[in-house]
């Protein structure tokens, strides 16, 4: 019989899975109150058996270990991964790994070139096993049951019903990007309607240099190709190779209401508001910004949208503030950086004017700290030119 206590730093460990697809690593969620499929122990029962079909393995490790506030869920989940219920299935079948792009994280049929499996196996060209540190937080033979259902085809479960909805965006909402990125796509829970694609029902738009898309100055851009990726009915690629660009807001807009607008395979209008009921647009927005060696442009361009938002670097100081470093304007963002030691690494400064490298600002951005995750969490990488302008500033001596 197992022991209790190591039943206990068993579910200490099947929390730290949050980061088990090698994508990011969370903090929420510890695995009290877990049986050992990670079923909350409330509902009673003892252990619920994983099945080898999707809505099983939803429900018994995806909802209740990943799926929770702050980790995999929402438009904000680490590197665009969902995996709440009606987003988790069309962000993993066929959809390429951030770490090893020429692998899919689950690829149909075959679980061995499914970078979720040799996550969890050990045999990942990228990056760590999971989780981080300790042995696998799932016994093989729950391994097995997932490597059953990419076998048998990785099929939908039932839960994948009601109107589609868009459930990531690359760049996401609200990203903001040195130079336009050569791919702008969208990931639906359904498979969509090819036929029904096309710059009609596909809107890229600039607001003019004003921000706003509700004046009339908007400028329409019109990618080099709009259409389903071929092979996968459910993502969406503009291809924006060749197309000119400036610096301003963008606004992607997919048409969900009218004679003419998106829709599933099976003739389901687009839930783009996300009501629960078909029609309405999904709108997301981007920002191109030349970002200067200027305290005014990287506090404009970087922290207020990036580091300053809900439950991050946002001011007042207070003690859910990480670190207490209020980025919430250039003012607060002065006194909390700037010949300020920094806390994870003493006796390094958060912002040593004159020295970039010895800053701990640019260790947090360029992944080179010792303690901590490369910021900002959840976004991916800064450009590096958006660094390098970070640095600039600094060598230049960090001034108002």
């Amino acid at each position: 019989m197992k022991r209790t206590g190591d039943r206990t730093q068993w579910r200490a460990l099947f929390a730290a899975a949050l980061a088990w697809l090698g994508l990011a690593a969370c903090t929420a969620g510890s695995g009290d109150g877990l049986d050992e499929n990670g079923r909350p122990l409330s509902e009673g029962g003892g252990n619920v058996p994983l099945g080898p079909n999707f809505d099983s393995i939803q429900a018994n490790v995806f909802t209740p270990t990943c799926a929770v506030a702050g980790c995999h869920v929402g438009a904000a989940a680490p590197e665009g991964l969902d995996l709440s219920e009606y987003a988790s299935y069309a962000l993993l079948v066929t959809i390429a790994s951030n770490q090893v792009p020429a692998l899919l994280r689950v690829a149909p049929g075959d679980p061995d070139a499914s970078y979720l499996i040799q996550k969890l196996e050990g045999t990942a060209a990228g990056g760590q096993r999971m989780p981080l540190s300790g042995p696998p937080f799932v016994p093989q033979s729950t391994t097995d049951v997932i490597r059953q259902w990419i076998t048998d085809g990785a099929l939908p479960g039932a839960g994948s019903g009601g109107p589609p909805t868009v459930v990531a965006t690359d760049p996401a909402d609200g990203a903001v990007l040195d130079q336009l990125p050569v791919e702008i796509t969208a990931t639906f829970t359904q498979d969509m309607d090819g036929t029904l694609v096309s710059n009609a029902t596909v809107v890229l738009q600039r607001s003019g240099g004003d921000g706003s898309f509700a004046d009339g100055n908007e400028v329409t851009i019109t990618p080099a190709s709009v259409a389903l990726s071929p092979g996968n009915d459910r993502l969406l690629v503009l291809d924006m190779a060749g197309v000119p660009f400036a610096a301003d807001d963008y606004e992607l807009r997919l048409v969900g209401t009218g004679a003419t607008a998106l829709a599933s395979s099976t003739g389901v209008l687009l839930d783009g508001d996300e009501d629960g009921t078909a029609g309405g647009d999904f709108t997301s927005g981007f920002r191109l910004a030349a970002v200067l060696p200027t305290l005014a442009s990287i506090q404009d361009n970087v922290f207020t949208p990036t580091c300053a938002t809900a439950g991050c670097h946002e001011g007042p100081q207070g003690p859910s503030l990480p670190a207490g470093q209020d980025l919430s304007s250039a003012a607060a963002s002065l006194a909390s950086l700037v010949n300020v030691t920094s806390e994870r690494e003493p006796p390094l400064l958060r912002v040593e004017p004159f020295n970039a490298d010895d800053s701990y600002i640019i260790r947090k951005l360029e992944g080179n700290q010792v303690i901590g995750f490369p910021m900002p969490l959840g976004g991916g990488p800064l450009p590096q030119s958006t660094i390098d302008a970070i640095r600039a500033w600094i060598d230049a001596g960090a001034r108002p």
